[in-house]
C-alpha cells in the first residue's frame, strides 16, 4: 500500500488544550525519567547494596534501563492498537498503564524490607511502564502531526519536546526542594517516593483532558487490516524506512539521556558536587529545551529537517569534548552549568526537527506502528543503555571524557541515513 491510497480523515482544529492533552503522556515519561535518573544514586543503595560504589550505580541505571527492554513489545502491540482502533484510545490505555508502573515504583519495598525480592518488584513496575511507553510516542507523535497543515508539522512536532522540557523542569525542581529540605535520612526513608506519587496523580488529568481530542486515523479500511498486514507493509514493503529510522533515533536519543538525565549523576559521582547542586544541570538543559525546541521546529518548517538537524549534530560533535575537558579541569557549579547550557541548545536543535522527520517518513495506516517499532528499538537499544555503558567506559578507561567520545561515535553513525533519505518537509503526508 502506498501513501498515496491513504485516505486521510479530515484534519481537525487544533488548540493549545489539545496540543496539551496530546503531549501529557510523553512528558509524564520524561518526569518518571527525570527524578529516576536523579535518585538513581539513593535508589542504588536502598535497593542494590553492594560494596563497589560504581556497581552500584549501575545497577540501579540498569533497572532504569530495564524497562526499555519491554519498549519494543509496547512498542508493537500498542501501535498496532493505535493504528487499528484509532489513537485517542491506545494513548488512555498507555496512561493507565503509566499509572500503574509509577506506583510500582512509589510504593516498591527495599532490599532491607523483603531482600532479593525488592529488585525484583521495581525491575516489574519498570517493565511495566516500559511497555506502556513503547506505545505513546508512536499514537501520540503521529496524531500530533495530523492535526498540523504541511508546512506546520515541525512547530507541531517541537511540542513533543516542550512537554519534555516543561515535565523534565518540573521533575527536576521537585527532585531538587526535596534535596534542600529534608534531611538524608528522611530523603532515603520516604522522601525519594513522593515524585513517583505526582506521576501517579497525574495520569487521571492526561485521561481527563484527552477525552475531546479528535480521532485522526482515516478511513476505516485501513483501520480493519489486520496486525499481520500492517507489519507486513511495515517491515516489508519500508523495512529500508524502519531501519534508517532506528539509525538515525541512536544519536538522538544518547544524546539526550547522556546530557538532560546523566549530568546529575555524573557531576555527583564523577567530579565531586553535592547533590543540590549538580541538580541544576538537569534544570539548566530542561529550561532550554522548551523555546530552543520551538525556535527549532519553525525553522525546520522552513528551511527543512535534514539541515537543521544534520548541522546541529556536526556542532554538537565538535564542542562536545571541549565541553567535558572543561568540566574535569575546573569542576564548577559555573562550568557544569554553561556546558550543560550550550550542549542542550544543541540537543533541542536536532530533536524536534528529527522526531518529526523520523514521523513523517511513514504513511498514515501504519504510522503510529512504524514510529513505535522504531522509537521503542533505537531508545531501547541506545537511550535505555546509554548512562550504564558511560558509567562502565569511565570504569574501563579511567577516562572521565568517555562519555563524551560515546556521544560523538553515536552522533556520527546515527547520521548515515540523510545520505539516502529524502526531505520531507513542506509535502503532503
Amino acid at each position: 500500500m502506498s501513501a498515496s491510497m491513504t485516505s486521510a480523515a479530515p484534519r481537525p482544529k487544533a488548540t493549545p488544550k489539545v496540543i496539551a492533552a496530546i503531549t501529557i503522556g510523553n512528558g509524564l515519561e520524561f518526569f518518571d525519567f527525570t527524578v529516576y535518573g536523579y535518585f538513581a544514586i539513593v535508589i542504588g543503595q536502598l535497593f542494590f547494596p553492594v560494596k563497589d560504589k560504581a556497581y552500584e550505580l549501575m545497577l540501579a541505571l540498569g533497572t532504569f534501563g530495564i524497562a526499555f527492554v519491554a519498549r519494543p513489545i509496547g512498542g508493537l502491540v500498542l501501535g498496532l492498537f493505535a493504528d487499528k482502533v484509532g489513537r485517542k484510545p491506545a494513548m488512555t490505555l498507555t496512561l493507565i498503564l503509566m499509572a500503574l508502573g509509577a506506583l510500582g515504583v512509589a510504593v516498591a519495598p527495599t532490599y532491607a524490607q523483603i531482600g532479593l525480592w525488592a529488585p525484583v518488584w521495581l525491575t516489574v513496575a519498570r517493565l511495566v511502564q516500559g511497555f506502556a511507553l513503547g506505545g505513546e510516542v508512536g499514537a501520540s507523535t503521529s496524531l500530533l502531526l495530523e492535526y498540523a497543515d504541511d508546512h506546520s508539522r515541525g512547530y507541531f512536532g517541537s511540542w513533543q519536546f516542550v512537554s519534555q522540557g516543561f515535565s523534565s523542569l518540573l521533575g527536576a525542581g521537585v527532585a531538587a526542594l526535596l534535596t534542600n529540605t529534608l534531611s538524608h535520612d528522611a530523603l532515603y526513608s520516604w522522601g525519594w517516593r513522593i515524585p513517583f506519587f505526582i506521576g501517579v496523580l497525574m495520569v487521571p488529568v492526561g485521561v481527563y483532558i484527552r477525552r475531546h481530542l479528535d480521532e485522526t486515523l482515516g478511513h476505516r479500511a485501513h483501520a480493519d487490516e489486520s496486525a499481520k498486514a500492517k507489519l507486513k507493509e511495515a517491515f516489508s514493503t519500508h523495512a529500508k524506512l524502519i531501519w534508517s529510522g532506528v539509525l538515525l533515533i541512536w544519536g538522538g536519543t544518547v544524546a539526550t539521556y547522556l546530557i538532560v538525565f546523566y549530568f546529575p549523576t555524573y557531576a555527583k559521582q564523577y567530579l565531586g558536587m553535592p547533590l543540590s547542586v549538580s541538580l541544576w544541570a538537569g534544570v539548566t538543559a530542561s529550561a532550554i529545551l522548551i523555546p530552543v525546541s520551538i525556535f527549532a521546529g519553525r525553522l525546520s518548517d522552513r528551511v527543512g529537517r535534514i539541515p537543521v538537524t544534520w548541522w546541529s549534530r556536526l556542532a554538537l560533535v565538535l564542542l562536545v569534548v571541549p565541553g567535558f575537558m572543561l568540566l574535569v579541569h575546573y569542576r564548577t557549579p559555573a562550568v557544569l552549568l554553561g556546558v550543560v547550557a550550550v550542549l542542550s541548545v544543541l540537543l533541542a536543535l536536532q530533536a524536534s526537527p528529527g522526531i518529526t522527520f523520523i514521523t513523517e517518513l511513514y504513511p498514515r495506516p501504519i504510522r503510529a506502528t512504524s514510529l513505535s517499532v522504531v522509537y521503542s528499538l533505537g531508545v531501547a537499544i541506545f537511550g535505555g543503555t546509554a548512562q550504564v555503558i558511560a558509567t562502565w567506559l569511565i570504569k574501563l578507561t579511567g577516562s572521565e571524557l568517555a562519555p563524551a567520545w560515546y556521544m560523538i561515535v553515536a552522533t556520527l553513525l546515527s547520521s548515515l541515513p540523510f545520505l539516502w533519505l529524502k526531505e520531507t518537509a513542506g509535502k503532503p503526508i
